[in-house]
């Protein structure tokens, strides 16, 4: 099964370790970085990085190690820590204050300070939604602001930082977080326009893609498109990637499976209706996200049951409840 599955991909899925550390935890792809964040934060201006050990030790041998996915300081000596997280976890937010503080903390010189820092950006790459209170007010409100608002890729972005209450001017620029939403972009390729929309493509389809969009153009996707061909791969890579990408897998099985018990628990209480007849209130991430993607792609159903670890009666019903 997994012979098969390698063959018919042609590029690295960007959402599995090693495929997020080849292409961008990596000194011969660093421009892809570069470019990624310049188009993530805006007036970022970032001209060079220097990536920093991914293992952040404590003051003392007790104090708990942070491990980042990417760790790496500019030209100006800022900071940028990048986390990409498959599945949800419950404390994912102060996890992310606790990664954003290392580098603050860090920073501390030993003898006289003025306590001057530099800026730390956290940014966060997920395969799941964090926040799910976009629009606020009553009701009339919200179908105004759901008429009137432009949806493009800033739904899919959320960017947090400290602010005054009372004034809701910025408190410090100093500690900025940007949430990158994958599930809640949805455009097809035809309807792409920015570099963000082109990263955002890239994160969620690049592993099922067979060629390059001819709309993703630049001189940095170039080298991204190259960057990820998995016949490039050397024998002792291939095998890291069958083994990062299993572990991709089990996850969103894991996933999957939570929430098809949830939706069956919910049946059966009467919490959500009419899904037989494929009204889902709500989104529904994981596997059921990928199966509906592989289809636009044109990807086999059976290709798809094996991939997904369900029988092809199985995603059949699944698409039938989905429609």
């Amino acid at each position: 099964m997994e012979e098969m599955v390698y063959q018919l991909f042609v590029y690295l899925n960007p959402l599995t370790d090693f495929g997020f550390k080849k292409l961008f935890f990596n000194e011969e792809n660093k421009e892809l970085l570069i470019q990624f964040l310049n188009d993530i934060i805006p007036d970022a201006h970032i001209v060079d990085i220097h990536y920093r050990p991914l293992a952040q030790l404590g003051t003392w041998k007790e104090e708990r190690i942070a491990v980042f996915d990417i760790f790496c300081i500019n030209d100006k000596n800022e900071y940028f820590i990048v986390e990409m997280q498959k599945a949800k976890q419950t404390h994912f937010i102060d996890r992310a204050l606790f990664y954003a503080s290392c580098p603050i903390r860090n920073q501390a010189p030993k003898g006289q300070w003025n306590f001057e820092l530099k800026p730390v950006y956290f940014i966060a790459i997920l395969d799941f939604i964090i926040f799910n209170d976009e629009i606020k007010g009553n009701e009339n409100e919200t179908k105004e602001n759901n008429e009137n608002e432009t949806k493009d890729e800033d739904y899919c972005i959320e960017k947090v930082s400290l602010f005054r209450e009372r004034t809701k001017t910025p408190f410090s620029q100093k500690l900025q977080f940007f949430f990158i939403e994958l599930p809640k972009f949805n455009k097809k390729v035809h309807e792409l326009k920015t570099n963000r929309d082109y990263w955002l493509f890239i994160f969620k389809n690049l592993a099922i893609l067979n060629n390059r969009p001819a709309e993703i153009q630049g001189k940095v996707f170039d080298l991204l498109f190259k960057a990820a061909e998995i016949k490039k791969l050397t024998t002792t890579e291939m095998a890291e990637y069958q083994k990062s990408i299993s572990d991709y897998y089990e996850v969103q099985d894991a996933v999957m499976c939570a929430k098809t018990e949830g939706i069956i628990e919910g049946e059966e209480r009467g919490i959500i209706k009419g899904i037989a007849k494929g009204k889902i209130e709500g989104k529904i991430e994981g596997k059921i996200e990928v199966i509906q993607q592989c289809l636009q792609e044109n990807v086999p159903i059976e290709f798809i049951a094996k991939i997904t670890s369900f029988s092809v009666e199985q995603v059949g019903n699944i698409l039938k409840n989905l429609r």
